[in-house]
């Protein structure tokens, strides 16, 4: 079995993966970090972060009970995940640009946005199957034993750390830019966001009916 130290380390590589790929969530980060600042963007990331791990931990640690339980209501996750992504679309196509010096950095702003996308991570249950394939593969399951849940526990760690890090990366790198945009550029940003955003929940609504077999 890899050592500790090993596992961590594709951990993050894993987490940092898993992050990295722009979809509604980064678009979600990018937007929020330019109109509020770093700190929102990083809320808004660590909810995703957070999610990452909890699907990662239940992959790890073989509850089968849960995974079967969100696996079989996916379909509905997909179709309440897609109808808030949809939300999120129009409010922010709609939305006015903010004073762009005014930081968003208020703890119950950063508690909105980390739940949000927390939420909206979790309406994916697919991941599940996605981290139980790669642990299988590093030989990391919950065949009991200290090791193996020490292992588990590690790499979950590992998926966390390198998620954050990737979020961190994008809502700092953002920010530095975020001043140069005058209203008329944050109001293209909002339209292109909240286009992009409705894109991405109509998608998830239309994979949920599919699920659901409602498009039959």
């Amino acid at each position: 079995m890899s050592s500790l130290a090993d596992l961590y380390l594709r951990g993050i590589f894993m987490g940092f993966a898993i992050a990295a790929p722009v979809g509604a969530i980064g678009v979600l980060c990018i937007r929020r970090t330019l109109a509020g600042g770093w700190l929102l963007g990083l809320a808004t990331g660590l909810g995703a972060a957070t999610a990452d791990a909890v699907y990662g931990a239940v992959a790890a640690f073989g509850i089968t009970a849960v995974s079967a339980m969100l696996l079989g209501v996916r379909g509905w996750l997909q179709v309440v995940g897609g109808a808030f992504l949809v939300y999120l679309g129009v409010r922010t196509f709609l939305e006015h640009p903010r004073d762009l010096g005014e930081e968003s950095s208020r703890p119950s702003g950063l508690l909105a946005a980390w739940s949000s996308t927390f939420v909206l991570t979790l309406g994916n249950p697919m991941t599940i199957m996605s981290f139980a394939a790669v642990f299988a593969g590093l030989g990391v399951g919950a065949a009991g034993g200290v090791d193996v849940i020490g292992g588990a526990a590690t790499l979950v760690a590992g998926v966390f750390t390198g998620s954050a890090l990737w979020w961190i990366f994008l809502s700092v790198a953002v920010g530095l830019v975020r001043h140069r945009l005058d209203a008329t550029a944050m109001r293209r940003v909002n339209r292109g966001s909240g286009l992009l955003i409705g894109a991405f929940g109509i998608a998830a609504l239309y994979a949920g009916a599919v699920v659901l077999g409602v498009t039959r």
